[in-house]
């Protein structure tokens, strides 16, 4: 697995059209969600994945504060192959990206529900009720890094 950390402005056109069609693969088509992919927030956002054999194993995106929520937060968390620790690896890869590269001293996301287990042993803690997002059960978790 190579590890691959960028800013917007860094990609090639390539690498763009690799996250795009991966993210449309797994949320729209796979999920069965239509929602605005293109939301604005990848410009100022750093896209962290993994590829093996020059494709996307997994992938995130790290936001600033003040983007999506106070804290800062990863999105559009991925994975192509279930159930062999990339969505782990990705995330730790973000919450080092957020630390570093943004100072965050928390990350805020909203999880799927049923990937819930995977973020809280990384240290996310539940802070919301369930919710629907694009027909989707989520729930608001965050990280305190300041501890």
């Amino acid at each position: 697995m190579e590890l691959h950390i960028k800013r917007y402005n860094e990609l090639t056109r390539d690498e763009l059209y690799e996250i795009m069609k991966a993210r449309i693969d797994v949320f729209v088509v796979e999920q069965n969600c239509p929602y605005p992919e293109i939301d604005g927030k990848d410009i100022g956002a750093y896209h962290v994945w993994l590829s093996e054999n020059n494709e996307i194993a997994a992938y995130l995106r790290v936001l600033d504060k003040g983007v999506s929520f106070e804290d800062a937060s990863l999105g559009r968390v991925l994975s192509t192959k279930r159930r062999c620790g990339l969505g782990t690896a990705i995330v730790k890869e973000g919450i080092r990206v957020a630390k570093e590269m943004f100072g965050a001293e928390r990350i805020t996301i909203e999880a799927q529900t049923y990937v819930r287990t995977m973020y809280e042993k990384l240290g996310f803690v539940q802070v919301s009720d369930e919710f629907l997002e694009d027909g989707i059960p989520h729930i608001k978790m965050t990280l305190d890094m300041s501890l």
